[in-house]
This record gives C-alpha cells, structure tokens and sequence, in this order.
C-alpha cells in the first residue's frame, strides 16, 4: 500500500489534482466554522427537538446545521434542486429532450439548476434564520447578538437580508468549490464535500467513545461501554462495512450477444459479453427520501398537540402519535422506514432505469439477450430481473438504514456514535470512496500501473 502510495504523489498531474482537492477540502472546513454574527446560540449544546430534527438531516447537507455559519445551509440546496430536476427530466418533456442534446442539453440544464439553486437557498436560509429566532424563546429575541439588536430588541430587517445573503453565497461558494474539484482535482466534488462533512464528525465520536469507555469487563450492560462491548463494535463496525462494499458493487451480469454479419470474406459479430444490472440501483437516495418524510409526521402531529392544549381530548393520541414517530427505536417508526424504503427504491430505480429504452439501444446495436426475442419480451424480462433485484437491493438498505437503531437501542451506545454503523453516512462514504478510487485508477492504469483495488497477482476489483 505505502509503494502504491508513493507511485501516486510520484506522478506529477495526479499529485497536483491530490493536493489541490485537499486544499478546496480544507476551505470548505475553515468556513463551516465561521458563525455568523447576528445569531449567538449553538442549538448542539442546547439539545432538545430543534437539535435532534437538525441532527437527522444535517448528514446529506454537508454542514452542520445546528451552528450558524456562513457555510449553514451546506450544500443541501444545490442537492435538492438536482433531484428536481432529475426527476421533471423523466416527466416534463421539454427537458427530457434538453437531456438528449448531449454537451450542450447538460451545460444548460446545470445553468438551470445553479438558478433554482439560488431560489431555494433564498427561502431555506430566511426560514432557518428565524427558526434560530424562534429557539431563543416566544419573542424569539434569545438568540440575537447584542451588538445587532434594535431599539425594540429585535434583530434589524436590514441585518436579516444580510444574514439570507451571507448563507446563501455560502451555499454558493460551495457549489463553485465543487465545480473546480471536478474540473481541476480529482472525485465528484460535491459528493466529496458531503463525505468530509460526514468524516469531520468521526474524531468527536470517537473522543465520546474513548471518554464514556470503562477498562473492565461489563457483561455487555446497557449504557455501559466496556472491553467486551469496544470489540463487538470494532467487529460489528467490519461486518457492515463489508457488507455496504458487496452490496454497492454488486451487479447482476445478464449474458448478450451480437449478431453475426459478413463484409466480403470476413465475418464481424457474434461475440458474447455482459449487461451489468446494479443490485442497488437507486444507490443512497431511497434513505434520505424516507428519513426526510418520516421527520414530517412527528413534527406535525406535536405541533397539533401543542395546539389543540393538554385540556383537549385529542392531546393523548396526538401527543402519543408524536412521540412514537420521533422515537427511533419504536417498532412503529422502523416499520415506517422500512417500508418507505421499499416503496422509494422502487420509485426511484423506476425513474431512472428505463427497460424499454435499454431494449431499443440493444436491438439498434444489433445486440440480443439469448432465449429473448428483441423489442417487448426483452424489455419485459429486463423490467422482470430489476424488479427482483431492486429487493434485494431494498431489503439491505432497510437493514443498513436499523442498524445504528439496534446499536443504539441495545448497547446504549450515544447515537454519534451508533450513526457510523449504518444509514446514510456510511452509504454516502462507501460510495464516494469507491468513487475516488476509480478515478485515480484511470490515472494509474493509464500509465501502466496496478490500480489500487487490484491484488498483488493482478486481480480487478470486487464485483459480483
């Protein structure tokens, strides 16, 4: 590993794209810890709902949202106008047909997304700056940095539009970052963004790991984290690492073949290859739709609980309804997950894998699947093997996405520590270093060297 190392930073290109990337990397940490300065609070000290609601979706965001910093909004913004338009792109035919112009259909569709991108940070960062308000009590003037406060203690309307405008740049700032990270560095910019936004919260964890340790034996007791239970976890914490590995890189190979025809003497064709099927398809986004919708229903029924008031006959199954789904580990709200994760795999998968579109571009290739006539049956047997591997593919990430549930619930183990066992973080890691280490390969194997997932007899990378 050291000698691949050293052949890495000994090529001149790939040590400057390295380097660079890592530079983009360490601005992108600098200012998420630049606060802003009309908001004096730290909702990750305070604890509490707000905390924990910003704690389930600060992991795609690539901030934490439970300090105010410039980089506050993280790059989520820019993620959700891309998922909206990816999903208008396969029912809006205006862009669907922008999608097919190549090059050119992909420059403009980027322009549009920079654009909505803009809008919606606009409205999140308002939003989320006076839901900081609003956590510093019913005047929602707690939170307000003394030097910017008006005559009627309130934060100036003037200094509000500067704190939408700083968040917003930030967001900004970070879509620009990863924009040079994919034209000069090396890796998907934005998605290694979110993976150090995900890795800088490892050494906390492990500091309330190390901390909350006892160097006894414990009998595996609950809350209580000793010899016995530090291993269960180290092996636990490999057990689904590789199992996360096997299951992104599984594919199911279909056998093709193209037909035969002859010029003059010779005879071309005929030769037999693989259409690779990914097992899991919709890769991380079936998670964060389901965490993100299962916030709502918590929310909404505490808030009615709030409102309808303890007097009111309707507080009990309000606030027993909110309860539960703001609970983790309840049966009832891992139910709900698991089967919002079913259901958006297969919304997904079908959103961006088209059956009948690979059939047409196999038949126009003069490529067939033996035992299957082009045209309908081809595209009714690939619909049918997508069908049965998207659960497989569904069944995994529903065991990944309770897995820190489990963790949490049995060994009471802290959830910043439980979270690395599974859901979304250890999905988004997985994938992106994979990711990264392909895209350093191309550099490898383009000057005759071993890629680095290759063995020392010359093997290629897992893949099922």
């Amino acid at each position: 590993m050291f000698e691949k190392l050293r052949i890495i930073f000994s090529i001149p290109e790939l040590r400057k794209k390295i380097m660079l990337t890592i530079g983009l990397l360490a601005i992108y940490r600098i200012g998420f810890h630049i606060p802003l300065p009309m908001i004096a609070t730290n909702l990750s000290d305070a604890g509490g709902t707000a905390s924990e609601f910003f704690e389930k979706i600060t992991v795609f965001a690539a901030s934490d949202l439970r300090q105010a910093t410039i980089f506050g909004l993280g790059i989520m913004p820019y993620i959700s106008a891309s998922i909206i338009f990816q999903l208008l792109g396969s029912v809006y035919k205006p862009l669907e047909e922008l999608k097919k112009e190549g090059e050119a259909g992909r420059k403009k569709l980027n322009e549009y997304t920079r654009y909505l991108t803009v809008l919606i940070c606009v409205v999140q960062s308002y939003m989320y700056l006076k839901f900081m308000l609003m956590s510093g009590g019913p005047g929602g003037n707690g939170n307000i940095n003394p030097n910017f406060t008006s005559a009627d203690g309130t934060l100036f309307w003037g200094w509000q539009m500067v704190a939408v405008l700083v968040m917003t740049c930030g967001t900004v700032f970070l879509m620009w970052l990863g924009e040079q990270i994919d034209e000069h560095g090396i890796g998907n910019g934005i998605s290694l963004l979110i993976m150090a936004g995900i890795l800088a919260q490892m050494p906390k964890a492990m500091y309330e790991l190390i901390r909350n340790m006892k160097t006894e034996l414990t009998g595996l007791s609950r809350g209580q984290i000793g010899i016995e239970t530090l291993v269960l976890l180290i092996v636990l914490f490999v057990g689904v690492v590789f199992g996360v590995v096997f299951i992104t890189l599984g594919q199911r190979k279909i056998p093709t073949q193209s037909a035969k025809f002859t010029r003059g003497r010779r005879v071309y064709g005929g030769t037999r290859q693989h259409l690779p099927l990914r097992i899991n398809q919709a890769g991380v986004m079936p998670i964060i739709f389901a965490s993100s919708l299962l916030i709502i229903p918590g929310l909404m029924f505490g808030g009615l609980a709030s409102f309808v008031g303890s007097e009111s006959v309707l507080f009990k199954p309000f606030n027993f309804a909110g309860l539960t789904l703001n609970d983790q580990g309840s049966f009832v709200f891992n139910m709900l997950y698991v089967v919002l994760i079913f259901f958006f795999c297969y919304f997904w998968t079908a959103i961006t894998f088209n059956p009948k579109e690979m059939s047409d571009n196999l038949r126009d290739s003069g490529t067939f699947i033996p035992g299957h006539r082009p045209g309908k049956r081809t595209t009714d047997y690939l619909e049918k093997v997508m069908v049965r591997i998207t659960y497989v593919g569904a069944a995994f990430l529903s065991i990944v996405a309770i897995v820190p549930t489990i963790v949490y619930g049995s060994l009471g183990v802290p959830y910043s520590i439980a979270g690395f066992y599974g859901g979304t973080g250890l999905l988004i890691a997985v994938s992106v270093a994979f990711d990264l280490v392909q895209k350093i390969d191309s550099h490898l194997v383009m000057r005759n060297y071993r890629g680095l997932l290759e063995g020392a007899g010359g093997g290629v990378s897992p893949v099922v």
